[in-house]
């Protein structure tokens, strides 16, 4: 691939990430979050319940910077502290999935089922070339993060 192509690929790849992160912003402004706080939601509809350490790993948030978010979230009613069955020191953050999901899903309808038929729209071939590229970006940036903390 020539040199050129590749920069036009990066600055693709950097223009794409940039309107994600205004999109996003516009999105939890509408929702009534701040543009990370809604982000964050993601992880709980992902996981399910987690502690603030978990939620602190995922995210790179500090603990305190963790302690305020699910503060925020259960002031809203998102999410409610959970005491451990077995250790009672020990605190699940359990989301109210259903509750996240009818904020959110009023947002992102259209986007998912537009993106869905992106994909559809590619060969397997060709998705199987993306799927490699955004494993293998991912795993760069996790690399990067990893240094780096």
């Amino acid at each position: 691939m020539a040199k050129n192509q590749i920069i036009e690929l990066r600055k693709l790849s950097q223009k794409y990430a940039y309107t994600s992160i205004q999109m996003h912003e516009t999105i939890a402004r509408k929702a009534g979050f701040s543009g990370t706080d809604h982000k964050y939601l993601g992880f709980f509809l992902q996981k399910g319940k987690l502690t603030a350490g978990e939620l602190a790993e995922l995210s790179g948030l500090t603990t305190g910077a963790v302690t305020g978010l699910i503060d925020r979230f259960e002031k809203k009613s998102l999410v409610k502290r959970q005491a451990d069955s077995v250790d009672r020191r020990k605190v699940f953050i359990v989301p109210d999935s259903s509750k996240i999901i009818s904020i959110l899903e009023p947002f992102y309808k259209v986007f998912q089922d537009e993106t869905d038929n992106l994909i559809a729209s590619f060969t397997t071939n060709e998705i199987a070339v993306i799927e490699t590229y955004l494993s293998k970006a991912l795993q760069l940036a996790n690399n990067t993060i990893e240094k780096h903390q």
